[in-house]
């Protein structure tokens, strides 16, 4: 099968096009013919070799975090799906690989593509919307009434992060630039900061919960607008101790990334808040309340442009330089 892999770690001419053999159904997997498959920050962290320590993928291997696509195979005790039915999943961390025509995934890591969506629109949802979900569901338990702040509300987690906030009753603020204001304001956010010519910590105070795609000095000044026993949650790091452990990382390791987050989490403890990092995980289960919320209009995605499958390095390339304006890049299989 045709696919794009990597060859190297930091190669900058980026995933490779290669002939690769056709994946097979375990028992309890499903082989997706993809049709649609979409390009995430991990994508180019990957490639880049910034988590081998955690991620170790032996090259060359596969490229890809993201897919939508049509079942032509179960495994023996697969129970739920048949060939034919259309899905969507984001592979568990070990079983990356969607930049090709097809890929097993564990029976537990796929859901029910949402009926409203086209593939690419699907495509674009997995790993952000779990991302959004077990930061504000699983983690915050965000509760209406609360305040929630979520930054870069124009992002790939951003958009959807915002619907969730206010689908759940939040009162919901967000950051981007200014050429995405009005953009993230549809999508339900009550107060919009644009942080080009706004300073988000002297305008929001007392908030219960703050998303941070962003990371460094975004994270640190984001503890101030926290209420006491408010939580900053980060998917851009630093990774804490609570994270190696669920790596089940061993004991330098699991100093190093206490290390790395000592310094805020300090601070948020002067501030009499907490910090958590978050690396989410592929959950069938959670797609399926996400498909819900999805075709009965509750989140809606945002797609910032498509490529056909040839050009996976310049989709690649796209997303590494920041020219995407909002939302996702995705790949259509052809």
């Amino acid at each position: 099968m045709r696919a794009f892999t990597v060859e190297r770690y930091g190669d900058k001419a980026g995933p490779r096009a290669a002939r690769t053999p056709r994946p097979h159904a375990g028992p309890h997997d499903v082989l997706v013919r993809i049709h649609a498959a979409s390009v995430n920050p991990l994508d180019v962290k990957i490639l880049a070799g910034d988590f081998k320590a955690i991620l170790p993928y032996r090259v060359p291997f596969v490229l890809g975090n993201d897919l939508a696509g049509v079942v032509v195979e179960t495994g023996s005790a697969v129970t739920g799906f048949s060939a034919g039915d259309e899905v969507y999943a984001r592979p568990g961390k070990d079983r990356i690989g969607t930049f090709a025509e097809f890929i097993a995934v564990h029976q537990d890591d796929v859901a029910p593509k949402p009926a409203t969506l086209t593939m690419e629109e699907a495509a674009s949802l997995p790993l952000v919307a779990l991302t959004a979900w077990q930061a504000l569901v699983q983690r915050a338990h965000v509760r209406p009434g609360q305040k929630v702040l979520v930054h870069a509300g124009s992002g790939g987690v951003g958009t959807v992060a915002v619907q969730l906030a206010r689908h759940l009753g939040a009162h919901v603020a967000a950051t981007t630039g200014t050429a995405n204001v009005d953009l993230v304001a549809s999508l339900g956010a009550d107060t919009v900061v644009d942080y080009r010519k706004q300073v988000f910590e002297t305008l929001l105070h007392d908030y219960d919960v703050v998303l941070d795609p962003v990371g460094g000095e975004t994270l640190k000044r984001s503890l101030q607008v926290l209420r006491p026993g408010g939580k900053v949650i980060s998917i851009a790091g630093p990774p804490d101790a609570a994270f190696a452990r669920e790596l089940g990382a061993g004991p330098v390791l699991r100093t190093a990334m206490s290390a790395l987050s000592f310094p805020v989490r300090r601070s948020a403890r002067r501030r009499r808040v907490t910090y958590e990092f978050l690396f989410m995980k592929a959950s069938g289960d959670q797609l399926r309340e996400i498909t819900a919320l999805v075709d009965a209009g509750r989140i809606r995605p945002v797609v910032d442009r498509v490529f056909p499958f040839d050009a996976t390095p310049e989709a690649m390339d796209h997303v590494a330089r920041g020219r995407a304006k909002a939302g996702k890049v995705v790949v259509r299989m052809t």
